[in-house]
């Protein structure tokens, strides 16, 4: 009968263009699997220091620090860093060239290359006096989802002994990593190897991350509730040890008046907190801490003031 209805004959639909999946991030270093949550706990301090700062060019910076305390004696450190031209990222400039020096000749230095696009080199250095106490060297390949890294520590031919960690991380979607640890070491008449497994979870305001193996099992919980509050759980277990510890701590900004406060409470019946404050426009930042661990009954609190 034809068309009766004088309508066009209906087409071929047109085919959608598959939908280009994002490629996965690079998950990053092992030893940053659990920085967001450490950073929010406070960093101990006792005593009184002064460090001064000094940015002598766009390459080179020098530093220097009084410390003193009741448990020891007076103390002064020199620490001078080379940064070169080579910027991948905020944090991340090679060659980069850092040492620290104190009054007693003790020396700590770290040498960062970049030997390709995705290899990177460190090299450490622990002395003490005229004595090496630590050599150890680093080799790391980032690609696009995966990171690998090679340690070695103290590596003596002729003593027969070493130690070495290889590290693995893979990305398996864009908020979820998984990767491993095996650290081995050898020495006469000792060897022994030790495995761990590693997952983190990123979510866009909290982060999960579990270490487990037969030496323990770290785990941490990071939250941001907002631009201003942070807060961490951590839980660390030693098989060896015997020994099990669980630490909260939160990290409150207040932007209007240039402080951050960070605070901690643990199982072992220990409470901390550190205050820092800023003194624009002068280039001058005052730290205040005070640590209480009532189990042992101590007390220890410090003052800290950084120019420049």
């Amino acid at each position: 009968m034809g068309n009766t209805l004088g309508l066009a004959p209906i087409g071929p639909l047109p085919r959608r263009s598959p939908r280009r999946e994002e490629p996965l991030p690079n998950p990053g270093s092992f030893d940053e699997l659990h920085r967001l949550c450490k950073d929010v706990f406070p960093a101990q301090m006792e005593g009184v220091k002064l460090i001064v700062n000094k940015v002598l060019s766009s390459h080179f910076q020098v530093a220097h620090t009084v410390h003193m305390s009741a448990l020891g004696l007076p103390g002064y450190h020199l620490h001078a860093a080379y940064a070169g031209d080579c910027q991948l990222s905020p944090t991340e400039v090679f060659p980069t060239v850092v040492g620290d020096m104190d009054s007693s000749g003790s020396l700590n230095a770290q040498v960062l290359l970049l030997l390709a696009e995705r290899l990177r080199t460190k090299a450490v250095f622990q002395t003490q006096q005229a004595k090496f106490l630590t050599w150890q060297f680093d080799g790391e390949y980032r690609g696009d989802d995966y990171t690998a890294t090679l340690t070695l520590g103290n590596p003596d031919l002729i003593g027969e002994s070493v130690i070495m960690v290889a590290h693995f991380l893979q990305s398996l979607t864009h908020r979820l990593v998984l990767g491993g640890e095996l650290v081995y070491h050898r020495r006469p008449g000792e060897e022994g190897a030790i495995l761990t497994l590693a997952g983190k979870y990123s979510a866009v305001h909290w982060e999960a991350t579990l270490n487990v193996g037969s030496g323990g099992a770290h785990a941490s919980y990071y939250h941001r509730a907002n631009e201003q509050v942070q807060v961490g759980v951590e839980f660390e277990a030693n098989t060896r040890l015997q020994d099990t510890t669980f630490s909260f701590g939160y990290h409150l900004t207040l932007p209007q008046a240039n402080m951050v406060f960070r605070g901690l409470v643990d199982s072992n019946w220990c409470v901390g907190a550190v205050l820092e404050k800023k003194m624009p426009p002068l280039p001058v930042t005052l730290a205040l801490g005070a640590f209480l661990n009532h189990w042992r009954n101590r007390f220890h609190c410090g003052f800290s003031i950084t120019v420049g």
